[in-house]
C-alpha cells in the first residue's frame, strides 16, 4: 500500500516555478534531523484560473527532485477534487483530497441510515475514548441526526475513492484524504468518530482527514479564534482518530490534516506539543503563500519586477469583488485599510515586502493587502510570459524568499523548535 509518511507538508506552486526553492526548505529540515515530506498541491479551481494542467505540477516537482537529488518520498495532491473533476488528475497524482463538503446535509437513503444504525450500536450511549477526559453521552436521536447529516457525504467519498481505485489499479495505489473543512460548523469529536465509522463501512482507506475546527482559517494570515479551544479540539480529534483506527480497522497511519494551514503561527506551538505528547502525525496544507513570496521577491528586485507588482495590485484593487467572491469564507479584508493604487505606486520595493511579508510584529505589515494579493494570482497569469520571464530573471531573490518562508516561518515552529 502507498503509505503517507508521519509528517507531510502541502505546498502550492501556482505557476510551477518554485519547486526547487520549496524543496530546499525540506532539505534544510531533513539536515536538522526531521523528515517532512513534500506534497505539491493545486486544485482544479486554481488550474482553471491560471490555465494550467495538473501534469505541470507533477513535472515541476519531478524536475526539482531530480535536480536536487532528493531521495526521500514526495507526492502530488489532486486538491479538493470531486467526481466531476478527478479524471484530469488521475495520471499525475498519487494523493487525492476528496472534497465532499457540498454533500454534507444532503438527505441519505432511509434504508442506508437504518443499516448503519443497526451495525453500530456502540456509537450510542456512553462512549469513553482514551485521551479524552470526559466520556460522551450520545442519544439515539443525536446519533441518527449525525448520520443523516454526514452519510450522503461519506457515500460520495466512497464513490470517488472507488472511481480512483478502478483507474489507478487498486486502492493501495493512491493516498486518500477526505476533506470536510469547507463547511459551516466544526465537527465535534463524537461526530468525527461517526464519520470515521462511516468511512470504514464504505471501504475508504483514508490516510488523512481534514475536519473543520472552530475559528477562522483565513488564507495566508494567522488563526483567529480561541487558542485553548483549538488545542482541546485538536487533541480530542487525535484521540478519536487513534480510537477509530483500533475500533474500525482504518489505516494505522491515519492522521489529521489542517487545511488553510499556512501562516497559522499562533497554532504551531500547540500542534507541535500535541504531536510530541501523542506521537501523532500531521498533514498541514498551504497553497498561495508561495505566490506571495514571488510578489515580495519581484518587488525587492525593483525595476520591472516592482512595476508589475504595482500593476497587479491596481488591477486587484479595482476588481476586488470578483477576486474575493470565490474565497469569501476564508478571507477578511477591511477595504478601508487598503491603499488605493495611486498611494500604492509610491511604495518602494522594501515597502511592498514589509507590507506583504507575514511578520505580524512588523508595524508595516498589512494583512489586508496580503489577503487581496493572495486571491489575485490570476492577474499574474494573464501576463503570461512577462510574469514568467521576470520570475526567471529574478529567480535568486524570489527563491530565497520562498525557501525562507517555508523553513523559518513554518518548518521551524512546527517541527524543530523546542
Amino acid at each position: 500500500m502507498l503509505t503517507l509518511e508521519r509528517f507531510t507538508f502541502g505546498v502550492g506552486d501556482r505557476f510551477a516555478h518554485q519547486a526547487s526553492a520549496q524543496l530546499a526548505a525540506f532539505e534544510k529540515t531533513a539536515a536538522l534531523g526531521v523528515d517532512v515530506i513534500p506534497v505539491w498541491n493545486k486544485s482544479n479551481r486554481e488550474h482553471t484560473f491560471v490555465g494550467s494542467e495538473p501534469q505541470s505540477v507533477h513535472d515541476a516537482a519531478a524536475a526539482a527532485v531530480r535536480a536536487q537529488g532528493w531521495t526521500r518520498p514526495w507526492h502530488v495532491d489532486a486538491d479538493h477534487i470531486r467526481l466531476d473533476t478527478v479524471d484530469r488528475f488521475l495520471t499525475c497524482s498519487d494523493f487525492f483530497t476528496i472534497d465532499v463538503a457540498d454533500s454534507i446535509g444532503q438527505p441519505p437513503s432511509d434504508a442506508h441510515v437504518d443499516v448503519f444504525l443497526r451495525r453500530h450500536p456502540e456509537l450510542q450511549g456512553r462512549i469513553e475514548i482514551p485521551g479524552i477526559d470526559q466520556p460522551f453521552e450520545v442519544t439515539p436521536e443525536r446519533l441518527a441526526g449525525t448520520v443523516r447529516k454526514y452519510l450522503a457525504a461519506v457515500e460520495e467519498a466512497g464513490r470517488i475513492a472507488r472511481h480512483i481505485a478502478v483507474r489507478k489499479g487498486g486502492s493501495e495505489r493512491f493516498i486518500a484524504e477526505v476533506s470536510m473543512d469547507e463547511t459551516d460548523a466544526p465537527q465535534t469529536p463524537p461526530e468525527l468518530l461517526m464519520i470515521l465509522a462511516m468511512l470504514a463501512d464504505e471501504g475508504v482507506q483514508v490516510q488523512t482527514i481534514a475536519p473543520k475546527f472552530t475559528g477562522r482559517f483565513n488564507k495566508g494570515v494567522d488563526y483567529v479564534g480561541d487558542l485553548e479551544q483549538f488545542d482541546r479540539e485538536f487533541r480530542d480529534d487525535l484521540a478519536v482518530i487513534a480510537h477509530a483506527v483500533r475500533q474500525y480497522g482504518l489505516p494505522v497511519n491515519l492522521k489529521l490534516s489542517v487545511h488553510s494551514g499556512s501562516d497559522k503561527f499562533s497554532l504551531y506551538p500547540l500542534i507541535r506539543k500535541a504531536m510530541r505528547d501523542t506521537g501523532a502525525g500531521l498533514h498541514l496544507k498551504t497553497a498561495g503563500t508561495t505566490w506571495l513570496e514571488e510578489i515580495i521577491g519581484l518587488a525587492e528586485a525593483g525595476g520591472d519586477g516592482l512595476e508589475l507588482v504595482r500593476e497587479i495590485y491596481a488591477y486587484a484593487w479595482e476588481h476586488i469583488d470578483e477576486f474575493c467572491a470565490p474565497y469569501a469564507a476564508v478571507i477578511d479584508i477591511d477595504r478601508k485599510k487598503l491603499p488605493d493604487p495611486t498611494a500604492f505606486n509610491y511604495f518602494t520595493g522594501d515597502d511592498v515586502a514589509q507590507a506583504v511579508r507575514h511578520i505580524p510584529t512588523n508595524p508595516a505589515f498589512n494583512a489586508h493587502i496580503r489577503q487581496l494579493l493572495h486571491v489575485s494570482f490570476k492577474v499574474a497569469a494573464k501576463q503570461g510570459d512577462r510574469y514568467y520571464d521576470l520570475l526567471k530573471a529574478n529567480s535568486e531573490i524570489v527563491g530565497k524568499n520562498v525557501t525562507e518562508n517555508i523553513f523559518d516561518r513554518h518548518m521551524r515552529p512546527l517541527f524543530l523548535d523546542a
